[in-house]
């Protein structure tokens, strides 16, 4: 199979993907078409083993786990609490409750490992507070989808599961490394928050309730971080796996709800049927892609690739720069999970063979993950954030807010460039 036939086949399948067709059936339809067309019909027989072993792993084990974490505490009004307690202690910044916009949304991602539960939650929560108090929607908006793309990098995360497994690197390695990045571009939001609202002025300012209540405010923040510890410290640790951890994090998670006289059997059931519906939606996406990856493995067009790019002379900073671009455009169109399992099994080879950390690498694309939520037309949060906003403005405001974080993502991703120990240092002290 030639690279130009390639070419057309990935690009077939993107095109089937923007008419609407679901990404499993897009890139089974092109990987096992196309797989026949070459080798013939004994291809779909060598897909059934592989696939078998493929979704056998006990590393895909996690993903449900975490999954089922972050209902929990969704479902548990964690959130409620978390934001109020967040408020308590940060609104008197310039910038007042967008503050605890960014900082709530850092923290339920860590415990969450999803943008859009993270976006929605927390937007059900603050958006009629801020309206109410008058807050320029576009601001507030901007916050809330910038915030909610953390809980794909700060771990545990779905999307470093997925990538963990088309490359077969560590998921633990991956959810360490994510750890500083996320907090330090929480931190840059928040900066961005406070600057401008010092340059502007026009977000008001919270009056602070007195310090007894703050302090007993506190303890609505327990929860989150007391799993968040359990689950990165056992991994930090050594002591857990990746889904150890993750089933260490559902267990303290249900005493927590138990505690807080949320957990009923229709609960359970919710969160269980809800785990159920999006892991079985993953998991049918992570087996189309190891089709087209069985394809691409058989066919040499991966290292016909490689070779081709790597004769260029490309240095690997180039080649990251011109990736950006590609998955900055790219997130224009995709959403962020067919992106990424349609991506990865042709750019990892590449950059890996240019020298690129490969768990570095997966904190790069979890950030270009993080850019098509918040670019439009096709940004996931953009659409959420919209959807649970109470008044029935456009989303012209939503795209607006949102901008700023954008370059901030684009400044902060070329920070780990010259940088790559900011990523690579956690991971390299397991």
């Amino acid at each position: 199979m030639s690279t130009m036939a390639f070419s057309l086949t990935f690009l077939l399948m993107i095109g089937l993907m923007l008419l609407g067709l679901p990404i499993a059936v897009s890139m089974v339809l092109v990987g096992a078409g196309a797989g026949v067309l070459v080798f013939g019909v004994p291809f779909l027989s060598s897909t059934g083993s592989m696939l078998w072993g493929v979704l056998n792993d006990n590393l895909l084990t996690a993903a449900p786990l975490f999954i089922l974490l972050g209902e929990l505490l969704l479902r548990s009004g964690m959130a409620d609490r978390m934001y109020g307690a967040m408020a308590a202690w940060l609104s008197r910044l310039p910038g007042g409750l967008l503050h605890t916009n960014i900082a709530c949304c850092a923290l339920f991602a860590a415990t969450s490992g999803s943008s859009v539960a993270t976006a929605a939650t927390v937007g059900t929560v603050a958006l009629p507070s801020l309206q109410q108090r008058k807050y320029p929607m576009p601001q507030a908006l901007g916050t809330l989808a910038a915030g909610g793309t953390l809980g794909i990098l700060i771990p545990p995360s779905i999307n470093m599961i997925v990538y963990g497994s088309l490359t077969e690197n560590s998921i633990g390695k991956l959810f360490i490394a994510g750890v500083i990045p996320g907090l330090l571009l929480t931190g840059l939001f928040m900066l961005f928050v406070l600057v401008n609202s010092l340059m502007k002025g026009d977000v008001p300012r919270e009056q602070l309730p007195p310090m007894r209540e703050r302090v007993r405010q506190l303890v609505h923040l327990v929860p989150p971080i007391v799993i968040f510890g359990i689950v990165m410290g056992s991994l930090y640790t050594g002591v857990a796996t990746a889904t150890e951890s993750a089933a260490l994090g559902v267990v303290v998670a249900l005493f927590f709800t138990w505690t807080s006289k949320r957990l009923s059997w229709a609960m359970l059931e919710t969160c269980f049927l809800q785990t159920a519906r999006t892991t079985g939606m993953i998991m049918l996406i992570l087996a189309a892609a190891f089709v087209l990856n069985l394809l691409i493995s058989l066919s040499g067009v991966a290292e016909t690739m490689t070779k081709a790019v790597t004769s260029l002379g490309l240095s690997a900073t180039a080649m990251l720069l011109v990736l950006v671009l590609f998955y900055l455009v790219l997130g224009m169109f995709m959403d962020v999970m067919s992106m990424l399992v349609a991506t990865v099994p042709i750019t990892y080879p590449i950059v890996t063979a240019l020298g690129v950390d490969p768990i570095w690498f997966g904190i790069f694309i979890i950030l270009m993950c993080e850019l098509a939520l918040i670019t439009p037309p096709v940004g996931m949060n953009l659409f959420v954030v919209q959807g649970v906003r109470p008044d029935k403005g456009g989303i012209g405001e939503v795209i607006r807010g949102s901008l700023p974080y954008v370059a901030i993502m684009m400044a902060f991703t070329l920070l780990l460039m010259v940088f790559p120990a900011i990523v690579t240092w956690l991971p390299g002290k397991m």
